[in-house]
């Protein structure tokens, strides 16, 4: 069994911990720049307590680039294997099917594709291996998402994308238990879309597989705030609660410990008043 497959049968949110091997990722980009800096924070999130790992080697901020698939896969592969060998899940944050392949091959558990599997080839690769995907939506690409995001309704826009994505997976023979939803906060929307995407995120509930909620230290969070990037640690925490609370069986954090610590708080008051879920 997929290792993040077992973790889903423990009846308690995940944490994610975010690796991004990156010049320029919109919180960390060039902290983890280097194979041995990106190893030594593979080892701080395992000891703060990360159930997954999600290790990527191209920025999606909001007007990013992308590289190569030869420049991606040099970033991101001695550290997969590392983080591997620490038996740990492991998460491949690609959209490209030919790093998708080689990081399969090399025994990732999931692939985190902010594209949902539409670049040419990335659905059969995975269709052709036992990983889970996790399906984003997201308005536009990185470069120009956010120049003007507009929606009727973006709720409902979302979970129509996100149907219509997982019936064309699940086509091409990836089942429903291999499959994780992610509305993309930040990815097209504005502050506005994005709250209205967290208020009402358990109505992505109707699809019957788990949520995927990516919040971490946000320009949402900034604009609320008015916190720069690095310095959004508590309402990043306030906000993997709140998707919690309304339905994300997993968040993805560049907070690891912090994450971890409300969350045995949150699991405490539960435990002893069951009702403390805001959507149960």
């Amino acid at each position: 069994m997929n290792r993040l497959s077992k973790l889903f049968q423990e009846n308690r949110p995940l944490i994610m911990g975010v690796i991004n091997i990156t010049p320029d990722s919109f919180s960390d980009g060039g902290y983890f720049d280097t194979t041995e800096k990106a190893i030594e924070q593979v080892k701080r999130l395992v000891r703060e307590g990360a159930d997954i790992l999600d290790i990527g080697g191209e920025s999606t901020r909001p007007g990013s680039q992308p590289v190569g698939v030869d420049e991606e896969l040099s970033r991101i592969m001695p550290v997969i294997e590392f983080a591997l060998a620490m038996n740990i899940p492991v998460s491949v944050d690609t959209s490209k099917p030919e790093v998708m392949r080689v990081a399969i091959a090399a025994g990732v558990d999931l692939v985190n594709d902010i594209n949902a599997l539409q670049f040419p080839g990335a659905m059969e690769v995975v269709a052709n291996s036992a990983a889970i995907v996790c399906l984003m939506h997201m308005q536009g690409k990185p470069e120009t998402m956010q120049c003007n995001p507009q929606y009727s309704d973006v709720v409902s826009e979302v979970i129509l994308f996100l149907e219509q994505r997982i019936a064309a997976v699940e086509s091409s023979g990836i089942g429903s238990e291999r499959i994780i939803i992610d509305p993309g906060f930040g990815f097209g929307k504005t502050l506005e879309h994005n709250l209205a995407l967290l208020q009402q995120l358990d109505c992505l509930g109707c699809m019957n597989v788990p949520i995927l909620a990516g919040l971490s230290r946000k320009s949402m969070l900034g604009t609320i705030t008015g916190n720069t990037v690095n310095d959004r640690i508590h309402a990043s925490v306030a906000a993997a609660l709140l998707a919690v609370g309304y339905g994300a069986r997993i968040v993805r954090v560049h907070d690891v410990k912090a994450t971890r610590d409300a969350f045995s708080v949150f699991a405490a008051v539960n435990r002893f008043y069951p009702g403390f879920l805001i959507h149960s």
